[in-house]
Parts: structure tokens; sequence; C-alpha cells
């Protein structure tokens, strides 16, 4: 058996759910809004973006006429010294360097005494066997040259003597003489030196 009670609270509970259900539904059909106490009324403003700047449309590029071409002058390289003021000290500038030039040979030197004293290698003349027998006699002077060695490198008659075979035998003597080389600051050098020469008979 099924008890009263539980059987009341069911019937409740589906009556309920019955109403609930024709409420909504006659709410439903109906469309009733509600409606409330105080009514507001919203502006709204649309925003519009402004639109965007107008483009540039760009110009027709001017066409120049082309520039002669100008002369190129040629550029002169200027060296610019430094402007000293008065009061700094210049220095003088270096001296180049001094090379020594070459020692050149000087010239032969003259011997003042007669050649004769430098020469102890040295043979008289021969007298010319015409010129005894036919008298000749005189004084020939002939200017000798030495070398570096003290040998005769050259003679020639100076003061002829007047007979040339008695010039020509002084000139073949001197040639065979052997001399001491005359010095110039401990160096030998050549030399000159008139030496005189006197044929006479006896």
């Amino acid at each position: 058996m099924i008890r009263k009670p539980e059987t009341e609270r069911a019937a409740g509970f589906l009556l309920v759910l019955a109403v609930h259900a024709a409420a909504l539904w006659g709410l439903w059909s109906h469309r009733i809004l509600v409606v409330p106490d105080e009514v507001v009324t919203l502006f709204v403003e649309t925003i519009t973006t402004p639109p965007p700047p107008p483009k540039e449309t760009p110009k027709p590029a001017r066409l120049e006429k082309p520039r002669p071409a100008e002369k190129l002058r040629p550029q002169q390289l200027v060296a610019e010294a430094p402007v000293s003021s008065p009061a700094e000290p210049v220095a003088p500038p270096p001296a180049p360097p001094v090379e020594a030039a070459p020692v050149k040979p000087a010239g032969p030197i003259t011997l003042g005494a007669e050649l004769a004293v430098a020469c102890p290698e040295r043979r008289a003349p021969n007298y010319p066997p015409l010129s005894r027998r036919l008298g000749e006699e005189g004084k020939v002077v002939l200017r000798v040259e030495l070398d570096e060695q003290g040998n005769v490198s050259a003679a020639r008659v100076a003061t002829a003597s007047g007979f040339s075979r008695l010039d020509e035998a002084a000139l073949a003597a001197v040639k065979t003489w052997r001399c001491n080389p005359a010095r110039r600051d401990g160096q030998p050098v050549r030399a000159v030196a008139l030496q005189p020469f006197k044929f006479v008979l006896q």
C-alpha cells in the first residue's frame, strides 16, 4: 500500500510544475516585457576615421640642359711653409754634408837646384869626336821631367849650345840618369828641373 502523505506530496509537486510551465508558456506567447523603473536614453555617436591625406602626385622632373664642360685648369702644387711668429726661435737649416772632393793630382813640382843633386846614378855626356876636331864648345840647358819613380820621362832643350851635336849628346846622357823621386806631403810626385851641361875642350 502506498502511503497517503507521499502521494499527496508528489501530486502537489506535479501541480506546482504544471502551474509554472503554464505561466512560462503564457509569458512566452504574449511576450510580456518587463519595463524598468527608469528609462535612460543613450545617444551613440559614431566615430568616423579621418580620410587619408591626398597623395601628392610627383611633379615631372625638369630636364635641364647639360652645361658645357668646364676646362680643367692644371693645378699647381704649392708647398706652404708654416708661418712662425717673431717670438718663436727659428733654427737654421742643417748644413748639407760636405763630401771630400777627390784629390786631383797636382802638376809636377819644380826643383830649385840642379837635377844632378837628386840623381845619384848619372853619367856625363860623351863629347862628340867630330865636335872635338872642329873645336865646338858651348853650354846647353835641358828641361828634364821625372816621373813618380824618379825616372826621366821627358827631356828637351831649353837653351841650345849652338851646336846640335852637343845638344844631342846632352839629351842622350840625361835620359840614362836614375834619380830620387820628388815628394809632396810625403808622397812621390812628378818633378821638373833644369839641368845645364858645359862642353869645354881642354
